[in-house]
């Protein structure tokens, strides 16, 4: 008989980068804005009455009483590469069905170009204030942050850029959301758009163009993408979440042809391929011409709902306070004097006036002060919830 071997209460052992995770305070306000009577500007949340229910229940319905491969392993479906590329001609952006690569949302395109592109330690750049999906993507390579600021009214401080590259700076990638941008809601001039391309063109330094926000504009249509400035040094990232429905998960990235069997095997690693069934589900949503009326209706409401807040922020906020005035997205991002704490504000509004909102510091990099800021998101809430959570967090400031 083999002798029992002796307990030994040894500790299980893990990767040194997850002794100093946790979640975002984003996924962390999911459960707080969850509990009932909550009025919640805290997620980046579409509005689900306005999700296009019927008509995807219907491809979905289509899709699988005709197609025996929607439930199978199947390569990424080459109808709905086809409309993309019809989509992103609306953007101003020429490609082909060659140059789409399918992702598992927009979110699994930046982990495949983190892979990609990011070594242990290496250089990343990003503004001061940033989307936090994209600090959690590169925590475990601990890479070297290379920050910039953001005027909030022309975007990126591409000068801060320039001086870090004239430097000798090298980074894995330069990430930016140049349109309605997450937390700010500014977008990138013009000029700073041919520039900043510009710059990673000469430096050789590729940029991650995240765009989920690019078909969502309510005053004129948004200056074109970055991609539409290059096809080279351009990876551009879109996504059905925030114009379709967030839980299809599907996305999709703009990248030279010669890269996507690279991009293909990286992706195997993490999912093996995105979801066959939705694929063809939201191809035959899109055949049936559904998606520029869906549009047209998404602008119209959530046009009226920034406009509310605006309005709402003007009556009851302090004189002192300045907020961003998005031409597109959902969030308004909104700079309090000095003395007040948002975080600490926060569980005082969720306690005492039942309101929810995201603390600025939530998205700073590298400790940057940001603690008298915060961001609101006006997609989810109708006119009137708009207004009465505006009116309680007027109620809270004024307490504090």
């Amino acid at each position: 008989m083999l002798a029992q071997a002796p307990v030994v209460n040894t500790p299980m052992q893990f990767a040194d980068w997850t002794h100093s995770i946790s979640r975002s305070v984003l996924r962390q306000m999911m459960a707080v804005v969850s509990r009932p009577g909550i009025l919640s500007f805290a997620g980046g949340l579409p509005a689900p009455e306005l999700f296009p229910t019927a008509d995807y229940a219907e491809a979905l319905t289509h899709v699988l009483a005709t197609d025996g491969r929607s439930l199978q392993y199947a390569p990424p479906h080459q109808q709905l590469k086809a409309h993309i590329v019809e989509l992103m001609a609306q953007r101003g952006v020429t490609c082909t069905q060659e140059q789409v690569f399918l992702t598992t949302g927009a979110q699994q395109g930046l982990d495949v170009l983190t892979t990609m592109f990011l070594n242990q330690g290496g250089q990343v750049m990003f503004e001061d204030l940033v989307y936090t999906g994209v600090q959690q993507v590169v925590a475990p390579l601990r890479p070297q942050i290379l920050s910039v600021s953001t005027d909030l009214d022309t975007g990126m401080d591409v000068d801060a850029v320039e001086a870090y590259l004239a430097d000798g700076a090298r980074p894995a990638y330069i990430y930016v959301i140049p349109d309605a941008h997450n937390p700010l809601g500014v977008s990138i001039s013009l000029e700073k758009r041919k520039r900043l391309v510009a710059l990673a063109r000469h430096y050789g330094v590729p940029i991650i163009e995240d765009d989920p926000y690019g078909f969502l504009y309510y005053d004129g249509d948004l200056e074109r993408p970055l991609r539409a400035l290059d096809d080279e040094w351009v990876f551009y990232l879109g996504s059905f979440s925030k114009i379709l429905a967030p839980a299809l998960r599907l996305g999709w990235m703009i990248a030279p042809e010669a890269l996507i069997p690279k991009l293909t095997v990286i992706k195997e690693a993490g999912d093996l391929e995105s979801s066959a069934l939705t694929q063809r589900a939201v191809a035959a949503y899109l055949d049936n011409g559904h998606l520029p009326g869906h549009l047209a209706t998404l602008r119209q409401a959530y046009g009226r709902r920034r406009d509310t807040m605006l309005a709402a922020l003007s009556q009851h906020f302090p004189a002192e306070a300045r907020w961003t005035q998005p031409n597109g997205g959902m969030f308004i991002w909104v700079e309090l004097p000095e003395q007040f704490n948002t975080a600490q504000l926060l569980p005082i509004a969720v306690e005492e006036e039942k309101v929810a909102f995201i603390p600025g510091y939530a998205f700073a990099v590298l400790g940057h002060h940001v603690n008298n800021c915060l961001r609101l998101n006006f997609s989810n809430c109708t006119p009137e919830m708009i207004q009465e959570g505006v009116r309680r967090l007027g109620r809270v400031l004024q307490r504090v």
